[in-house]
């Protein structure tokens, strides 16, 4: 049975989602993406998603078409349409249709277009939670403003394919030495000394939402948080490694470039952490 999108005001079957060729998210990049998750029918930690979603538009001066209040109705009704208990929303905002292909912003009255689908995606009982991924390294080829959450994701697209032929779960990126972030997610990892280390939030890394969580409720927890850059080494050396995003929640990362991070089993920390994620998913999703 086809699932149902949202495009520009109808909700339509996906088979019959269209834009414009011109639309210049298809033609520049030219626009903003979030990924919410759904767990028992309800959005997960949404409000944070869409707080990005504000600030991203912002960056690059694009208009949101709806309200941050409306766009959360569309994400509910969309769901509830799609019947989908567990999985994700993906929406997408991009600067319009205008009459060519320009690369200044169209003059005039030109609609910003938001579109929006459902999967299906079962991230609590995920195989790999219980088996750890391993991970690869690439170059991080990105723009500057990584914290600007683009759909200008080739960088990335040819990170998790160099991972994907690998036969790893995902590829952590690195500059001048230093893991910046995944190619979908954020990157931590747990010393010897039992301090939880993630990159500080900059220009050279989005700011993840789950991230952002997970920080908050270690600390709620007293326990030891960092957020400072580390090598391969570093992580190499490390009790453990795990990353996070909305996708995954907090998988646990058990080698890196085919060499083993402790015994090459997902540890205690990155366990509980996931463990305290999904109850706070549960217990605040709407």
């Amino acid at each position: 049975m086809d699932s149902i999108a949202y495009v520009n005001g109808s909700f339509v079957p996906l088979s019959d989602a269209k834009v414009s060729i011109l639309d210049r998210g298809f033609l520049f990049a030219d626009g903003i993406y979030e990924v919410s998750a759904v767990l028992d029918g309800k959005l997960v930690d949404n409000a944070s998603h869409l707080a990005r979603l504000e600030r991203s538009v912002g960056e690059i001066k694009l208009k949101l078409p709806e309200t941050v209040e409306r766009i959360t109705e569309l994400q509910k009704e969309l769901i509830a349409r799609n019947k989908v208990e567990n999985g994700l929303v993906y929406l997408q905002v991009t600067r319009g249709a205008d009459k060519g292909r320009d690369f200044a912003f169209p003059k005039g009255d030109v609609k910003s277009s938001l579109v929006m689908f459902t999967s299906e995606k079962d991230i609590i009982n995920a195989a790999s939670a219980k088996t750890g991924i391993n991970v690869i390294t690439v170059p991080d080829i990105r723009w500057e403003r990584r914290d600007i959450k683009s759909v200008a994701l080739l960088a990335q697209v040819l990170a998790k394919q160099a991972a994907a032929e690998a036969g790893a779960g995902e590829a952590w990126m690195l500059e001048d030495g230093y893991v910046t972030e995944g190619g979908s997610s954020s990157a931590f990892i747990l010393t010897k000394d039992d301090v939880i280390v993630t990159r500080k939030n900059s220009n050279a890394i989005l700011p993840g939402c789950t991230r952002k969580a997970v920080v908050a409720l270690a600390e709620e927890r007293q326990l030891r948080v960092e957020e400072r850059s580390f090598t391969v080494a570093e992580a190499l050396a490390a009790k453990e490694a795990f990353a996070t995003s909305a996708s995954l929640f907090v998988q646990p990362v058990v080698a890196i470039d085919g060499k083993k991070i402790g015994d090459g089993k997902p540890g205690p920390m990155a366990t509980r952490l996931r463990e305290i994620y999904v109850e706070f998913a549960k217990a605040t999703a709407v």
